[in-house]
């Protein structure tokens, strides 16, 4: 209620404040008088109520508050010529992040369809600001080919993409006798390193994380980014709603696919933002997990993302609903854990390793979790190598991390490859150290008509 009076500007009817806000309780209005007797205490000033309420009417007094998206609609209304590229490269990344987010879903439909329109409107904003940074006299030839790309990406079917890019630079002349300019070589603060995290942290603030609960009542974290048609991905371990962004092996993968589709991710139960403390954590309880996702969203017919373990699950879901998977796109998994395939030899080092996650895992020493991470990423850089490290110890305890294991070597999937009815391509890493090729290609083999790719 707070954002929609200091975003509106104006009084409201105490009748209308109570339809957005407060459909159910049996007395809106005395839910009326408690938030706003709330909000005295965070806004008001002992010389300065912003509070003001009569019996019939409640508005804010923003006299000599800053509200950053109205300054920054003045400013185009006002300097549609004249506005300082850094103004303008400020605004940019004010309108990067999603306007008033967190709010979906706090009022009723019509609070939902003006939330809507606000954010349309601070999009067109956006695009403007880019429009003019692509344009701006002050821009370096760099700066202005990154504020192009990003136009056209933020506009796709406007009129952005229907014109020319901007004239071509020195730094695309091979003439330029400038050193570093058409020589092929980029100063190192806009290496493609850097440039690679840009689109995975506008993914991160745009993404909207919910919460469903299986059928054990177990509560899953999901979330959805992008637009367009819905990829599901099942989840596997090592996953985290937040923290995955920034992984050096799928955050890249993640950010590209959420500019194409509406990507749909969730937490399976026993790491990242679900529900950690659960009895059942089990193959069958995965597979809950992924049906709780789908229903609570929604989603009648969609394709599934499988990596890992996460390919099991995709193919048990694949099974017991095959009206609603369109296809299947399975990324270095197997049919069958280390319990059902692994030699004596390597299951003894498998138990070794969990009785030294169970004791070390939560440690500030990351030895025990490094055991993990080269097996992940074995040409990875120190810095990368370090980031895991610890990003395995955020997502989940020591006892699930030993207790993740154990499931996984029990996974067995064999006898439903033959049932999976929908369209499937099989990608397996060739150099794979945790799960050898000749796992996904079995998988593949299995699967009537899929398609392998190492």
């Amino acid at each position: 209620m707070l954002a929609f009076l200091v975003a509106t500007g104006r009084p409201h009817r105490r009748e209308r404040l109570c339809e957005l806000f407060w459909d159910q309780p049996d007395d809106p209005k005395a839910a009326l008088r408690w938030a706003l007797s709330k909000l005295r205490g965070v806004v008001d000033a002992p010389d300065h109520p912003r509070i003001v309420a009569d019996r019939e009417r409640v508005h804010i007094d923003v006299d000599g508050v800053e509200i950053d998206i109205r300054t920054i609609y003045q400013a185009l209304r006002q300097h549609r010529v004249a506005l300082d590229f850094g103004d303008l490269e400020a605004m940019a990344q004010q309108l990067d992040m999603v306007l008033l987010d967190g709010l979906d879903g706090a009022g009723d439909e019509r609070f939902q369809s003006w939330l809507t329109a606000e954010r349309d409107d601070a999009r067109a904003a956006h695009v403007d600001v880019l429009r003019q940074l692509a344009a701006h006299p002050r821009g370096t030839p760099i700066a202005k080919e990154k504020w192009a790309r990003l136009w056209r990406a933020a506009q796709p079917s406007g009129d952005a993409a229907r014109e020319p890019p901007p004239p071509a630079t020195p730094a695309a002349d091979p003439r330029s006798t400038d050193p570093g300019r058409g020589s092929g070589k980029r100063p190192a603060s806009v290496t493609a390193r850097a440039r690679s995290k840009a689109p995975r942290a506008r993914a991160l603030r745009a993404q909207r994380i919910g919460f469903c609960q299986a059928r054990d009542g177990a509560k899953i974290a999901c979330a959805t980014v992008g637009s367009g048609p819905p990829l599901l991905k099942a989840a596997n371990w090592l996953n985290h709603l937040e923290f995955d962004w920034a992984s050096p092996i799928w955050g890249r993968s993640f950010a590209t696919i959420a500019r194409y589709r509406t990507f749909i991710r969730y937490d399976e139960r026993g790491c990242g933002l679900s529900d950690w403390d659960v009895a059942d954590l089990s193959f069958d309880a995965f597979v809950d997990d992924l049906e709780a996702v789908a229903d609570a969203l929604g989603l009648d017919r969609f394709p599934l993302l499988g990596i890992s373990q996460g390919c099991a699950v995709s193919i048990e879901y694949a099974v017991r609903h095959p009206e609603r998977v369109t296809g299947l796109v399975l990324v270095s998994g197997y049919a069958a854990g280390w319990r059902l395939l692994a030699s004596p030899e390597e299951q003894a080092r498998r138990e070794a390793v969990m009785k030294l996650t169970e004791v070390g895992w939560g440690t500030d020493n990351p030895a025990y979790r490094h055991i993990f991470s080269q097996t992940f990423m074995p040409d990875a850089s120190a810095e990368d190598l370090a980031w895991f490290d610890e990003f395995q110890r955020l997502t989940t305890s020591p006892g699930n991390a030993a207790r993740f294991q154990e499931a996984f070597g029990h996974i067995d999937v064999r006898d439903r490859l033959a049932l999976v009815k929908a369209p499937t391509l099989v990608v397996h890493s060739v150099h794979d150290q945790r799960i050898p090729l000749d796992q996904g290609r079995s998988v593949a083999a299995g699967i009537p008509g899929a398609r392998f790719i190492p």
